[in-house]
């Protein structure tokens, strides 16, 4: 949503909104691959740049507002963001610099309140209600939260500050980039029922064209339907939900216990692959990105999956669940291999690989004990080496020997 599209009151400095009640904030990270990945490359600052793999059949993690203007939307197929914007600079992306600033975020909110409810890497819902008479106001610490980040991590972000997780969240999108937006809590209603029926929280595509069909273009459209219609039209569920947001009404809490509940990496291959050695290579890659990032993150896992996805888009996965939580490489790595081993493919055209970690659990009371024999303890240690050393020279600078080949060698096999 764009701020010229919608009417947000006009206030001076000598006349603040109201915040008052206004305790949920949702602090959303401005582009945040793509301004995190330029702060080593200062020199891209203020140009088009796409963050996602380099070959066309891969797809685009994050993009600047610069690249944005021509269409280029996250998720959206790398060979149709090139054609969009042939002018950006693609960068690959550091997903270990991610997880280092998104850490360091995440204990800039805590410093603010304790009930903090992580959505992503790069956004949060906070509740300041037991803030305010430490640090000011909500609209008073929206501003310290984004002025700490840009001094402490470079980069920006939007806040909205609002009685509601619904309304705040709102209220980011229209602050974007760099801004903050304050909705008061008698303002709340009119500023709900101006927006379009996509807005609300859980219109998707299917329940917008239900709703159209009704002819309900805007929330206020939905305010003002009899609640039996909303219910006759969307179930006994979505009609009464969407009927209570659009009169700014939303019951649920922040809740500070999220956590991830997995972390992963897949790639897309340039060409489809059948040659089971190229696979394994890809899957030790991805297991060393996985694992990385499930250290990072001060984690463990108990259970691997893998994805794979076949020329004709067919979608498979599967998964094991180990003895003994893990964040070593090599484990991962095995077990991802011996479950794509266990399908048997042979010369199957495959399009995509994956690995995941399930079952993730603090690495701090984590039964790992298994874990800590003499070979174990080595491999676990030589990772944390191997990520002191990516932390210290980039991401890449030490890997296993048989993915130097993989390295120079980047085109696939087409057999």
């Amino acid at each position: 949503m764009s701020r010229r599209q919608y009417a947000l009151p006009q206030r001076t400095d000598e006349h603040p909104p109201d915040d008052t009640g206004c305790t949920v904030l949702h602090v959303d990270m401005d582009a945040f691959y793509a301004s995190a990945s330029l702060l080593s490359r200062p020199e891209l600052v203020g140009t088009p740049v796409i963050i996602g793999g380099g070959g066309n059949r891969g797809v685009v993690l994050s993009a600047t507002y610069e690249a944005r203007k021509f269409g280029v939307a996250s998720a959206m197929p790398m060979s149709r963001a090139r054609r969009l914007c042939p002018q950006a600079t693609v960068v690959q992306p550091d997903h270990q610099l991610y997880s280092r600033i998104s850490k360091a975020v995440m204990a800039t909110f805590a410093t603010i309140t304790p009930i903090v409810e992580p959505l992503s890497q790069d956004e949060a819902f906070l509740d300041v209600a037991g803030s305010v008479r430490r640090l000011g106001s909500p609209a008073q610490i929206a501003q310290q939260i984004r002025d700490t980040v840009h001094d402490e991590q470079g980069i920006t972000c939007s806040v909205g500050v609002a009685p509601t997780k619904f309304v705040a969240k709102l209220a980011s999108g229209l602050a974007k980039p760099d801004g903050m937006v304050v909705v008061p809590r008698d303002e709340v209603v009119g500023f709900v029922q101006q927006l379009p029926v996509g807005a609300l929280w859980g219109v998707g595509d299917k329940t917008e064209e239900a709703l159209v069909r009704l002819g309900l273009h805007t929330v206020a459209d939905i305010a003002h339907t009899p609640l039996d219609t909303l219910r006759r039209a969307l179930g006994d569920t979505t009609g009464p939900h969407l009927h209570d947001l659009a009169w700014g009404r939303d019951p649920r809490h922040v809740e500070p216990v999220r956590r991830e509940k997995s972390i992963g990496s897949d790639e897309t291959f340039e060409h489809d692959v059948d040659d089971p050695a190229y696979i394994h290579r890809e899957l030790l890659k991805l297991s060393d990105r996985t694992a990385a990032r499930v250290r990072s993150a001060g984690l463990v896992g108990r259970t691997v999956s893998i994805k794979v996805r076949f020329a004709d888009f067919t979608t498979i996965t599967r998964s094991r669940t180990l003895r003994d939580p893990t964040d070593v490489s090599r484990d991962i790595y095995a077990t991802a291999k011996s479950l794509y081993d266990a399908l048997g493919l042979q010369r199957a055209r495959i399009r995509l690989v994956g690995v995941r970690m399930e079952g993730l659990i603090d690495t701090e009371g984590a039964p790992i004990q298994g874990l800590l024999d003499e070979p174990d303890a080595g491999w676990r240690e030589a990772d944390r080496a191997v990520d002191r050393a990516s932390a210290r020279f980039g991401a890449g600078s030490i890997r296993p020997a048989s993915l130097i080949r993989d390295a120079r060698h980047r085109t696939p096999p087409n057999g």
